[in-house]
C-alpha cells in the first residue's frame, strides 16, 4: 500500500484520502481498509514542527475522524470560530496570532467542497482553535494572590484544546459558549461587543472579563467560588453550581483580596487571633480608656508571641498607649464560644493575608443587600452546610475541645473574585455596585491590600 501511495502525486493522495475518510466505513464497503491513507494526507497538510505533533496526536487518538466537517461541508462551528477570532481584541488577543487569515481563506475555499479544500479546512480550523485558546490564556488577567500557579489557568497544549472540543456534546455550542473559559465569560464578552459608544459600560465589562480570565473553566472536580462584589459563595462540582449562600466580606477600607488557594482543614471551636492592626486601632484604645477589665469582659487573652507554644501573659505588662500609637504590636486572641467572631468553625487555606472562611454569630448581617462589613475575611451564612460539602459528612461535635483541627479528605480549591458585572440565571448581564472602587484600575483591579 505504501508503495502505491508513494507513486501517486500528493494532491491526489489527499483527495483520495479525504474522499474515503468522509465517506466512512459503511459507505466504503470493501474499500474501507484503504481509509488508512487518511493519516498520510493529514500529515502532509499539517507539515512539521510547531503544533503538528499535537494535531497528529489528537487525530490519531480519534481514528482520524474529522471534527469540523459534516455532511460533506464545513460545520457551522468553523464559521462561529472565525467570528470569535475576528473580534479577538475583546479577549486581548491579536487575530493574526490566532490564525484568522488561514481559517478565513480555508472557509472561503471550502465553499467549493472538494476533498482537498475540506481537508485544508479541517486542519486550519483545528489549528485556529488551538491558537486562539492558547492566546486567550496568555492574555492579561486580573492580579490574583495565588497559593500555587496550578490554581490559575495555564496554557493548554494543542491536543488538550482539541480533546476538549471533541468531548463537548455540541461543537457549535462549545465554540459559541467559549467552553474553554468560565461560563460567565461568553455572556460578558457578548455584552462588551454590543456596548458600542458606552465607554463606562465597556470599562466595567473589560475589568470583569479580566477577572473571569483568572477563573477555572468547567471540568471535573470541586471548588468554592466567593464573589466579594455580590457577597455570595457558590459550591461548584464538575463545572456546575450545587449550592450557594450569602456571605459577609470586607469593608471598603479593608477589602477582601482576589485570591486562590486550597482549603485544607477546618478548626472547630476556634480562637480568633486578632490581626495586629485591629489590636492597634480598636482594642488598645479601649484598654487605655477602660483598663485591663475590658479584655476580660470581651474574653480576650494576651500572648507572648505568635509561636504555637506562646504563653498567656498579664495584660498589665503591656504598654497599651504605645500599642495604640503604633509603636510595637502584641498578639491578642479571643476565646472560643460566646460572641467569638469566628463562630463554631473556620475553614483554612494558607495565605499571608490572614484570610479564611468562617462561621459568624452576627447572622442578622446576612439579611442586608450589600454585605461588606468584615475586616477582610469571609463570614458564612451556613458554615455547617459548607462543612458537610467539604468533608462529605457533617462537621463533628467539638464538645469542649478548643481549636480542634479537622483535615479535609482532600484539598478543595477556593477562588475569591470580584464581579461587578455577571450574567444572571437568564443570561442577562447584571451590574452591581463597585464598593472597592476597582473597576477603573485596569486589568481587573488588583485588590491585593492586606486584610482579615
Amino acid at each position: 500500500m505504501r508503495r502505491i501511495v508513494g507513486a501517486i502525486p500528493d494532491r491526489l493522495v489527499r483527495r483520495l484520502a479525504l474522499a474515503l475518510w468522509l465517506a466512512g466505513p459503511l459507505a466504503l464497503g470493501p474499500l474501507a481498509a484503504q481509509a488508512q491513507v487518511a493519516p498520510s494526507a493529514l500529515a502532509a497538510e499539517m507539515g512539521e514542527g510547531g503544533d503538528a505533533s499535537g494535531l497528529r496526536a489528537f487525530y490519531a487518538a480519534r481514528g482520524f475522524r474529522p471534527l469540523w466537517i459534516e455532511q460533506g461541508g464545513a460545520a457551522p462551528a468553523a464559521r462561529a470560530l472565525l467570528d470569535l477570532i475576528r473580534d479577538g481584541a475583546l479577549d486581548g488577543v491579536k487575530s493574526r496570532k490566532a490564525r484568522e487569515g488561514d481559517l478565513r481563506r480555508a472557509l472561503d475555499r471550502a465553499q467549493a467542497p472538494t476533498a482537498e479544500n475540506l481537508l485544508r479546512l479541517e486542519v486550519a480550523a483545528s489549528r485556529a482553535l488551538a491558537a486562539y485558546v492558547q492566546q486567550m490564556r496568555k492574555a492579561p488577567r486580573a492580579e490574583v494572590i495565588a497559593e500555587s500557579p496550578a490554581l490559575l489557568p495555564g496554557v493548554p497544549t494543542t491536543a488538550a484544546v482539541l480533546q476538549m472540543a471533541a468531548a463537548a456534546p455540541s461543537l457549535a455550542q462549545f465554540v459559541q459558549a467559549m467552553g474553554w473559559m468560565h461560563p460567565a465569560y461568553a455572556p460578558l464578552r457578548r455584552a462588551l461587543a454590543a456596548a458600542h459608544g458606552n465607554a463606562a459600560a465597556r470599562q466595567v465589562l473589560e475589568a470583569n472579563l479580566a477577572r473571569v480570565r483568572a477563573l477555572p473553566a468547567p471540568g471535573p472536580g470541586r471548588y468554592v467560588l466567593v464573589d466579594a462584589a455580590a457577597a455570595r459563595l457558590t459550591m461548584i462540582e464538575d463545572g456546575k453550581p450545587v449550592g450557594a449562600m450569602r456571605v459577609v466580606v470586607g469593608k471598603p477600607d479593608m477589602p477582601t483580596p482576589m485570591m486562590a488557594g486550597f482549603l485544607r482543614y477546618a478548626r472547630l471551636n476556634p480562637y480568633w487571633n486578632i490581626p495586629p492592626d485591629l489590636v492597634r486601632a480598636r482594642i488598645a484604645p479601649q484598654v487605655v480608656a477602660r483598663g485591663p477589665g475590658y479584655l476580660r469582659a470581651k474574653r480576650y487573652q494576651v500572648l507572648s508571641g505568635w509561636e504555637d507554644d506562646a504563653k498567656v501573659v498579664d495584660p498589665a505588662q503591656i504598654d497599651w498607649p504605645a500599642i495604640a500609637a503604633g509603636f510595637g504590636e502584641v498578639r491578642v486572641r479571643q476565646l472560643p464560644g460566646g460572641d467569638n467572631f469566628m463562630g463554631r468553625v473556620k475553614f483554612m487555606f494558607p495565605n499571608d493575608q490572614g484570610i479564611y472562611l468562617h462561621d459568624t454569630p452576627e447572622k442578622a448581617l446576612m439579611k442586608e443587600d450589600e454585605r461588606q462589613f468584615s475586616s477582610g475575611c469571609v463570614r458564612l451564612e451556613d458554615a455547617p452546610r459548607l462543612g458537610r460539602w467539604l468533608l462529605g459528612r457533617p462537621l463533628p461535635r467539638a464538645g469542649k475541645a478548643i481549636d480542634q483541627r479537622i483535615d479535609l479528605p482532600e484539598p478543595v480549591p477556593v477562588y475569591i473574585t470580584y464581579l461587578t458585572a455577571a450574567p444572571d440565571a437568564a443570561g442577562r448581564i447584571a451590574f452591581l455596585p463597585d464598593p472597592y472602587d476597582r473597576d477603573g484600575r485596569g486589568a481587573g483591579g488588583s485588590g491585593n491590600a492586606n486584610a482579615r
